[in-house]
C-alpha cells in the first residue's frame, strides 16, 4: 500500500474513533454504490452522518476540510438519498459533515469535525 492510501486509512480509522467517542455509532466505512462511496456511514440519534473524511500530512494545500467542493458536497447529497432508498425506513433525515485529519510526521494528529456542511 503507498504512503498516500495509508494516510487515507489512518484519517478515516481516526475519523471513526472520533465519532464513536462523541456517542455518534458507526454503521459503515467505504460504502459503495454505483454512483460512488461514503467514507463514514453513521447515526447520530435519529439523523444519518455522511461523513467524508480528508486527511493531510501538512497544510501547504491548505486544510485538509478545505479540499471538499461544493461538487463534493452535491455528490454527497446524492449518495446519502441513494443509501436511504436502499433501507426504506432507516431514518427521518440525514446530513453531510467533514472530518479533517491533520497528520504531521512528530505530532499529535489534529481532527476537525464541521457538521451539516451546505446545510
Amino acid at each position: 500500500m503507498d504512503a498516500h492510501l495509508a494516510l487515507g486509512r489512518y484519517g478515516e480509522e481516526l475519523a471513526a474513533r472520533y465519532l464513536r467517542d462523541r456517542g455518534i455509532r458507526v454503521l459503515e466505512r467505504n460504502w459503495r454504490c454505483p454512483e460512488g462511496e461514503i467514507d463514514i456511514i453513521a447515526l447520530d440519534g435519529d439523523c444519518l452522518v455522511v461523513c467524508e473524511v480528508k486527511t493531510r500530512g501538512g497544510t501547504v494545500t491548505g486544510d485538509p476540510v478545505e479540499a471538499v467542493t461544493w461538487e463534493k458536497v452535491s455528490r454527497l447529497r446524492r449518495l446519502a438519498a441513494a443509501y436511504l432508498r436502499s433501507r426504506p425506513g432507516s431514518v427521518a433525515h440525514a446530513r453531510v459533515d467533514v472530518i479533517g485529519v491533520l497528520a504531521v510526521r512528530g505530532r499529535p494528529p489534529v481532527v476537525r469535525h464541521v457538521e451539516a456542511v451546505g446545510a
